[in-house]
């Protein structure tokens, strides 16, 4: 069973043109590998898009935000023991993109899936200031999506998420695309 939200994915990628990265269990990721890995590809790329014009602080602060988003959301939802969060990263024609692969429980799945309903079936702008609203009135509730709409609203990302379960009860794999315009 497959579910999807946000952007449709690309067609397969030619690997050759970027980095493909994996962060294993056996060194479990962590917010840390998160901000690590985010400060890597920020260092990478923005030295691509500054040989096309680009402000390098700007364009590294950017994909540094906007990884470490997405690969936050991958180890908060991540199954235990699913194994290793795959990512590929590349920069063509001016455009940053991210595929961030994990696994999560079927129940973390279904609310995520949930959240992601609510975001890519309305305004990102509107939902972002009624969210900002409902935090500053209880600020004990989590899981609001204030990260994703961020990067919608803040950075222009365009998402997509890609739910796959094979069997009923196991892990499901979640991936997350993430492109946006860096260089006109």
């Amino acid at each position: 069973m497959q579910s999807h939200y946000g952007i449709e994915f690309p067609e397969a990628a030619d690997s050759t043109e970027g980095v493909k990265l994996a962060l294993h269990s056996g060194l479990p990721p962590t917010w840390s590998n998160c901000g690590a890995t985010a400060d890597f590809l920020g260092n990478l790329y923005a030295r691509a898009a500054a040989r096309a014009g680009k402000n390098v602080k700007e364009t590294r602060h950017g994909i540094n935000y906007l990884a470490n988003e997405i690969l936050e959301n991958a180890v908060k939802f991540r199954h235990p023991a699913s194994g290793a969060i795959e990512i590929e990263a590349r920069f063509q024609q001016g455009r940053f993109e991210l595929q961030v692969r994990n696994y999560a429980e079927p129940a973390v799945a279904a609310n995520f899936q949930t959240l992601l309903q609510e975001l890519t079936s309305r305004d990102p702008g509107e939902l972002m200031i009624e969210r900002i609203e409902a935090n500053a009135m209880d600020d004990t509730q989590g899981g609001s999506g204030l990260g994703i709409l961020t990067m919608m609203n803040d950075y222009g990302a365009e998402i997509g998420w890609r739910f796959t379960q094979t069997q009923d009860g196991e892990p499901v794999q979640v991936d997350t695309y993430l492109t946006v315009q860096l260089v006109q």
